[in-house]
């Protein structure tokens, strides 16, 4: 049985539809990557799996437990990070940590040992008698997941943790992110740097106006990417004629002809129903007597996935 599992999962505001009957199954141990623009639906959803929110119909299971009925039972084997820490400014670290664990029910040595644990795996020990309102932005993020590893949770919910970091502290998130993994956490985490959930997440919800247009693993994600991938090529001389030429290759859906830093290039997408060997693209233009300067393939990543999948809808 998934942990997380929602079932027409569905919220409205008025007219408007912030979910649409969601379905999704997430499976234990696993790092999901849920990823859509802004106005998609990814904060509803992570809220009401964090019972936060409730839905307007449909249903949303933790761990076999029931969102909006089994709420007390369902806190304490989840962990919620915000995509913004608000926090005590007035704290040191070590007494915002200790303060929480008691919230927890956590109390005397046990609740010392906690927390040290957490200062240690978020590599935040030699700032525990720092001032919370003295922190980066990153360093409030890591302090932010300290807090919800306290009571050991099975389930982390994160919104946005890197947002807003610089390129170092978004390394050291994800070097925690990982260890968590390793600590057999499960994670759902939802994020607009996609190239970076690739190398955290075995698998990926694409989420666009409240629609989940695709769930699955991350090598599926990247399949379809494929099917649309262009191929980009020069040629020496005339590049009207070339593309007049591939354009009535069958296996070949579309070509167009763009410039590129002053330079013209073919763009050449494939027919996804009956695509031609991607050979066969320089071996036609050899053929038909152009001479090949570049022939490139298009990126291939969860990008690529994303805008192939995804249309652009906005909420």
């Amino acid at each position: 049985m998934p942990i997380i599992e929602t079932i027409n999962l569905t919220k409205s505001y008025g007219e408007q539809k912030a979910l649409d009957n969601l379905n999704l199954s997430i499976d234990a141990g696993s790092c999901y990557g849920f990823i859509g623009p802004n106005g998609a639906g990814k904060t509803t959803t992570i809220r009401i799996l964090a019972t936060l929110l409730k839905p307007t119909w449909g249903e949303a299971r933790i761990d076999g437990l029931t969102v909006g009925y089994q709420n007390a039972l369902i806190r304490p084997i989840i962990g919620y990070v915000p995509d913004f820490i608000g926090t005590y400014d007035d704290m040191l670290l070590r007494e915002y940590l200790e303060f929480f664990a008691a919230c927890y029910g956590i109390h005397g040595s046990a609740r010392r040992r906690v927390v040290g644990d957490a200062l240690e795996l978020t590599d935040l020990t030699h700032k525990a008698d720092m001032q919370v309102e003295g922190l980066s932005r990153g360093m409030s993020q890591r302090l932010s997941i300290a807090r919800v590893l306290l009571h050991d949770p099975k389930i982390l919910l994160m919104d946005e943790p890197a947002a807003g970091l610089d390129p170092r502290a978004r390394v050291e998130i994800r070097t925690l992110l990982k260890e968590l993994r390793r600590l057999g956490k499960t994670i759902l985490i939802s994020s607009h740097i996609l190239n970076e959930l690739a190398e955290l997440c075995d698998c990926v919800g694409i989420l666009e106006h409240g629609t989940l247009c695709f769930s699955g693993s991350m090598s599926e994600a990247l399949r379809l990417a494929e099917s649309g991938v262009s191929y980009d090529v020069l040629v020496d001389a005339r590049p009207e004629e070339a593309a007049a030429m591939l354009k009535q290759v069958q296996g070949i859906a579309q070509v167009k002809l763009e410039r590129v830093g002053g330079e013209p290039v073919l763009r050449v997408t494939l027919d996804a129903a009956h695509p031609i060997d991607p050979s066969e693209i320089p071996a036609r233009l050899i053929t038909g007597g152009f001479r090949l300067r570049e022939f490139r393939r298009g990126r291939i990543d969860l990008e690529a996935a994303f805008m192939h999948i995804t249309k652009g809808i906005v909420g």
